[in-house]
C-alpha cells in the first residue's frame, strides 16, 4: 500500500482520501495472497494469531457441527481470499481519482494480479519436482524466479507502477522506478526466507521452520546446498520437506545451513540488492517529486530490517 501511495506522489499530486483508498486496494490484494497462502502451506499462525483457515476449524470444533472441521476452515479461508480479490477490484475502481489516471494504471492493476497467481504456482511446482540433478546456478535461477513473481513484483514494484502510471510519471523515470521495485522487492523476499528459518516467532508473528517442513526451495537452500558435505546433504535431505518435523529436526536443519555460511551469502545478496534499489533511485530522482523520492530512500531499509 505504500508503494501505490508514494508511487502516486511521486508524480507530485498531494495526498487525497481518494490515492488511500487505492493503495487500500493493494492492502486487499495482498490479504487475499496470505488467506490462499496460509492454506496452501498448511500454516498454523499468522502475524502471532491463529491463521484464518485454523481459526474457522477451531470454531467448527467447538461448535460441534457436523463434517471435517479442516476442510471447513480451508474452505472458509479460500473464500475469504476471492472476498478479498473482489474487493480490491472494487476498491481500485470506486477510489475517487480521475478516470483519467485510473484508466493508465489498469494495465498493470491487471498485470500484478495475473502474475502473482503464476508465482504462486511456480512456488508450488519448485517444492513439488525438487532440484535433483540441477546445478547450484540452475538452482538459484529457479529460486530467483519465484522470488520475483512470487513475492518482489506484486509486494513493491507492481504497486509502485500502479501509483506512478496512475500520476502520470513515464519514461526513463518509470523505468527507474521499475528497477528499484524488483531489486528491492528481491531483497524483501531474501531477508522473509531468512526469517522463515532463522527468525523469531515473537517477532515475525509466524512460526519459524514451515519453510523447511514445506520444503521451499529458495535462495538460502541453493547456497547451503552447495556448501554441504556429503553426509551433511544427505542429512539434510532426511529432513527437508517432512510435514511432520518437529522441533529438533528444525533445529537441525538450522544449524546444517547456518554452518554452511549460507545465510551470511543471504545477507550479502539483501545488501547488493538494497544498494541497487538505491542506485536506481537516485538516478531518477531529477525527475520525481523530492519528498517522495526521501520516502522511497527509507523504504528501502524497513522492507528489508531485520526482525530476529
Amino acid at each position: 500500500a505504500a508503494f501505490a501511495y508514494w508511487g502516486y506522489r511521486a508524480a507530485g499530486h498531494p495526498g487525497s482520501d481518494a490515492l488511500v483508498r487505492l493503495a487500500t486496494a493493494m492492502e486487499f490484494f495482498q490479504a487475499a495472497a496470505l488467506l490462499h497462502d496460509d492454506v496452501m502451506d498448511g500454516s498454523d499462525t499468522r502475524r502471532g494469531m491463529p491463521s484464518a483457515h485454523r481459526a474457522v476449524a477451531a470454531i467448527h470444533t467447538e461448535s460441534g457441527w457436523s463434517g471435517d472441521s479442516g476442510r471447513f476452515g480451508e474452505a472458509t479461508a479460500i473464500l475469504a481470499g476471492d472476498l478479498c480479490l473482489q474487493w480490491t477490484d472494487e476498491l481500485f475502481a470506486t477510489s475517487g481519482l480521475p478516470t483519467e489516471h485510473l484508466a493508465r494504471a489498469r494495465g498493470m492493476f491487471d498485470r500484478m494480479r495475473t502474475q502473482l497467481m503464476g508465482g504462486q504456482f511456480l512456488d508450488v511446482l519448485e517444492s513439488a519436482r525438487g532440484w535433483e540433478g540441477l546445478t547450484t546456478e540452475a538452482r538459484l535461477s529457479s529460486a530467483r524466479r519465484v522470488i520475483r513473481y512470487k513475492s518482489a513484483k506484486y509486494t513493491i514494484e507492481h504497486p509502485l507502477l500502479i501509483g506512478a502510471l496512475a500520476g502520470g510519471v513515464t519514461g526513463t523515470a518509470l523505468a527507474g522506478l521499475s528497477r528499484y521495485g524488483l531489486t528491492l522487492g528481491e531483497a524483501f523476499q531474501l531477508r522473509d526466507d531468512l526469517l522463515g528459518v532463522f527468525g523469531d516467532p515473537a517477532a515475525t508473528g509466524k512460526p519459524a521452520g514451515d519453510d523447511l517442513r514445506e520444503g521451499k526451495r529458495t535462495v538460502l537452500v541453493a547456497h547451503a546446498l552447495d556448501r554441504m558435505t556429503t553426509p551433511q546433504t544427505e542429512r539434510f535431505d532426511a529432513l527437508f520437506g517432512r510435514p511432520e518435523l518437529d522441533a529438533s529436526g528444525v533445529a537441525e536443519l538450522r544449524h546444517l545451513i547456518a554452518s554452511s555460511g549460507a545465510d551470511e551469502s543471504v545477507e550479502d545478496d539483501i545488501a547488493r540488492l538494497c544498494g541497487e534499489a538505491s542506485e536506481a533511485l537516485a538516478q531518477v530522482a531529477g525527475d520525481l517529486d523530492p519528498v517522495a523520492v526521501t520516502v522511497l530512500d527509507e523504504l528501502i531499509g524497513a522492507a528489508t530490517a531485520r526482525s530476529t
